[in-house]
Order: C-alpha cells, then sequence, then structure tokens
C-alpha cells in the first residue's frame, strides 16, 4: 500500500465517481460523521457519482439512501440497490439482482442454516439488524459481540458447508446464495442506473473501504483506497488496497474526496 499522497493527481482528475464502503469507512463508532457526510456532498456537487456498497441490510440502508447525497446504496454485498427519489415527493426506488421466487427460495434456506450457525456454534449470535435483511444473514463478530478468530472460522466454514458465500466484514459475518458481490453489484448499478458498463471505464472510477469483504474491489479498482483502519485487517488479505489514507474511518474518507477534489 502506498500513502494517499502517492495517488496521481491526474488519475484522480479523470474520474466518474466513487463507491465506497459504509461501516468503518464512512462511519466512526457506528455513525457517519460530519466530515464523511459534507465529502459525499462535495463530491456530487462537483458532478462525480456517489454509490455506497455494503453488507448491511435494506432496511438498515433505506434512511441513509434517502438523506444522504449518493446516486444509490447497495445493499445486502450487492443484491439489492436503494436509490434516492429523484424529485421531491417521489418515493425511494427498491431494486432487486434476484426475481422473488428465488429470493423467496433463499430466503427460507437461509434461515435454516441462521437457525444452525446459533444452535452449534457456541457464541454466534444474528446481528441486530437481521430484521431488515431479505436476501443475506449475518452473524456479529466486532458491533456488540466479540468472536474470535477460531469462531469466525467456525462460522465462515458452516456457511460454505451449506453451500453459501460468506464474507467477513469489519463488524459481520454475511452469508449468501447466487453469484452476487461487492463487484458483481457495482457492476449491476452502473449498467442499472447509468446504462454503461463498469469494465469499459473501471480506470475512471474509486473504490474505498475498510476489511476484508473489500478485497474483490481492492483487487480490481486500479484506484482502490484503504482508510488508515484497513491495518487490522493487512494480514488476512489476499488483496490490498494500492493507497491507504493517514485517517481512519470517516477521517479517511474525506481525506480521499478533498484528494479527488484538489485535482479536479
Amino acid at each position: 500500500m502506498r500513502p494517499l499522497t502517492d495517488w496521481p493527481a491526474v488519475a484522480a482528475s479523470l474520474l466518474l465517481g466513487v463507491f465506497t464502503d459504509i461501516d468503518d469507512t464512512l462511519t466512526t463508532d457506528g455513525a457517519i460523521t460530519h466530515d464523511a457526510l459534507a465529502a459525499l456532498g462535495a463530491l456530487k456537487a462537483a458532478g462525480l457519482h456517489v454509490i455506497a456498497i455494503t453488507g448491511r441490510p435494506v432496511g438498515w440502508s433505506m434512511p441513509f439512501a434517502a438523506a444522504w447525497p449518493i446516486d444509490a446504496i447497495v445493499a445486502e454485498n450487492g443484491a439489492v440497490a436503494l436509490v434516492p427519489p429523484s424529485a421531491p415527493g417521489d418515493a425511494l426506488s427498491k431494486r432487486y439482482l434476484q426475481d422473488a421466487p428465488t429470493r423467496a427460495a433463499n430466503y427460507a434456506r437461509m434461515q435454516q442454516v441462521l437457525a444452525r450457525i446459533e444452535r452449534e456454534i457456541p457464541g454466534a449470535v444474528r446481528a441486530t439488524d437481521s430484521p431488515g435483511r431479505e436476501t443475506d444473514i449475518a452473524i456479529d463478530h466486532s458491533e456488540f459481540v466479540h468472536l474470535d478468530e477460531a469462531q469466525i472460522a467456525a462460522v465462515v466454514a458452516l456457511m460454505h458447508a451449506e453451500g453459501m458465500h460468506a464474507t467477513v466484514s469489519s463488524i459481520h459475518i454475511n452469508g449468501w446464495y447466487g453469484d452476487h458481490n461487492k463487484l458483481e453489484g457495482a457492476r449491476w448499478i452502473v449498467r442499472e442506473l447509468l446504462g454503461r458498463s463498469l469494465d469499459d471505464e473501471m480506470d475512471r472510477w474509486a473504490y474505498v473501504g475498510d476489511s476484508t469483504n473489500d478485497q474483490l474491489m481492492f483487487k480490481t479498482f486500479a484506484h482502490s483506497i484503504g482508510v488508515a483502519n484497513v491495518a487490522r485487517f493487512v494480514p488476512k488479505l489476499a488483496h490490498l488496497p494500492h493507497y491507504v489514507t493517514q485517517g481512519e474511518r470517516g477521517a479517511g474518507f474525506a481525506e480521499v474526496a478533498a484528494a479527488v477534489l484538489a485535482a479536479r
């Protein structure tokens, strides 16, 4: 990882948009900071697309999608998109990657896996935001409950044994059925919202994140940036971000925005 100050200004000046994780990237101690919220607004005001991609559930994400200055939130690791209303009085738009019968079948299977995890792995409990989840399940490991590395590995292994995809964020272990992930969610929302191909313009987007469930994005985006608290996960990352901020969490995201705006 190179310091963010090594990021070429010419590359930052050509960006079309910024994708960002939410927990421990935009948020600090569970809430978005004033500087991070102002940074989102400044990027939007400068004409960039701003899209958050998170493992958080769609229900948890809805008030933020309606209030933050962003183009969309892609929730549940790429499965659901929330698009703010385009005009006052319009409703928030909810869009799904999977069709309704697939979601219903997967939901039933996932509830069985969730019950099995809680039954068989001591200390493992569902995340408190689980009622807002529609296309995945989540086990808390660092938000309100602490699981050690062996417990986290056991949850991931059980999810895999049940045929699920599994990722570990800074706070949760997420599991789901389907081939989506943060990268596929990013590709989907660019097609869905902008009518364009992300792969054709990958060098004109940046990604900001902080943990192991961001590493596919770190690998894929030439302009991938970790906020400083990514250091916690570096020993577990097969793919590191190309650049790293000095500040942690929301302050780190604000650094990224300042670098982009200074280059324009």
